[in-house]
Parts: structure tokens; sequence; C-alpha cells
């Protein structure tokens, strides 16, 4: 019958705070796991863009400003800056102004060590990194390369001329002994002063840096036997190698 009540039916109340049946319990360990892994989230969420890897990959090669990323990057200063805030928002860059200029460096080498491991894990796992590679290098006939320990012996010996081709203040911040910095864009300018008895080997931030790949082709336009370095500087910092840092 409707609307009848039986005694001892009545649904049992929870006290005020309890969990809902069958919501999981929330523990001061649980608790501990959903904050710490809420906090290495932050880092991931951070890194989840490509505009972001990049800006990364271009600062572990020293301080720039936002006018001077945005250019290296291919966007406008506004964008440029919004991804920056979210990098500085998750501890892995650093601002200062600069009189009307606001600069940024990666907080600490541990970011750069993060980038490089990124990287490498990208590349171990997914084949589209390295087909992409592959075919953007054989497009342009740079599939050869040079190794680096070979090349540090034989710069230091006098047998290669070495070019960083990055910009001035990157070389500025850290580049390979003996080395010398010629910009792409100053690169015909400097043709002269080159010497034609010995190969030329450029490098630039690292694989996927395509300065170094564009010096080549034009050195052997102007009949150099002209090389590319793979790795840049940060690579050489991660394998242990020397830099000329400044001081």
């Amino acid at each position: 019958m409707s609307g009848r009540r039986y005694p001892g039916r009545a649904r049992a109340s929870s006290p005020p705070g309890s969990p809902r049946p069958g919501a999981p319990l929330t523990t001061p360990t649980r608790r501990f796991k959903d904050d710490v892994f809420e906090q290495f989230a932050r880092v991931g969420k951070a890194l989840s863009s490509p505009k972001r890897l990049e800006l990364l990959d271009v600062l572990c090669q020293g301080p720039r400003t936002v006018e001077a990323l945005a250019d290296q990057v291919s966007m406008s200063v506004a964008n440029t800056s919004q991804h920056l805030q979210v990098l500085r928002a998750a501890r892995l860059v650093e601002s200062q102004r600069e009189g009307t200029f606001v600069s940024y460096r990666v907080a600490g080498p541990e970011v750069c060590a993060l980038y490089h491991q990124l990287r490498g894990l990208a590349e171990a796992r997914l084949a589209e990194v390295e087909a992409i590679s592959r075919d953007f290098l054989a497009s342009r006939g740079a599939l050869e390369s040079v190794d680096g320990e070979e090349l540090l012996r034989r710069a230091l010996d006098g047998e290669v001329t070495v070019l960083d081709v990055r910009p001035p203040e990157e070389f500025a911040a850290a580049h390979l002994p003996g080395a010398r910095s010629v910009p792409l864009a100053e690169l015909e300018r400097a043709l002269a002063e080159l010497p034609r008895d010995r190969a030329v080997v450029a490098y630039c931030r690292g694989p996927y840096c395509v300065l170094a790949i564009e010096a080549v082709a034009r050195l052997r336009a102007h009949g150099f036997q002209a090389f590319r370095l793979e790795q840049g500087p940060l690579d050489w910092q991660v394998a242990g190698l020397p830099l000329v840092r400044a001081t």
C-alpha cells in the first residue's frame, strides 16, 4: 500500500561531511598524492605546446628579449609573451626588465636537461620524428653530417674551419671550442675571409635547427667543401664535451 510507513525501514542518514556511499575515501595520504602530482602536471601542461617547446629550445642557447624570441619562433610579440607567461608560471623561465625591454632566461640548467630528455624520448618512441627530419634533410641534400668529438679534434688541430651560424648573442653565451661566429645573415660577406684549403663545418642549435643546413648549402654553392654538425651546444653540454662560455 502506498504511503504507509513501516518501523525500521527509514533510510539511515550519514553524518554531515561524510563521503557519499561508494565514493573514494579522502585520506591525508590521498590528498598528499593528489596535491604533489598536481604540481608535476603544472610542468607537463607548460610543455604541452609546440611553440613553448621551441621557445625553450631557443632559450637554452642563452637569454633573449621577447621581441627577439618572437622573431625566432615566427610569432607575434603578444602571442610570444603569452606563451612565456605560461612557462614562467610553471617556474621554467625567469624574466628581467632591461629598460623598455623584457628579457627571459631558463630558470636553471635542469630545465634544458628536461627539454633535451623530452626531445630524446620523442626521437626514441615516435617514428614520425625521424621520418619528418629525413624527408626535410633529403630535400635539402643535407643528410650527411659530421661527428662531434672527431670535429673537436680536427678543429683544435686546425684541420677544419668551424662556423657558428647562430645569432651573435647565442655565440656569446656558449659556443664550441675553436668556432668562429658568422651569423647566417653575414655569411656572404665572410666568404672571402674563409680559407679554401680546408673543409668548413657549420653548426647551430642542434639537429632541428635549419640555420646550419642553409649555411652549408650556401657554402657549397660557392665551391667550399662544407658539412653540417648535427649537435649544438646543448647536446655538447649533455654529453660532457667542453664549451666556451661568456665570463
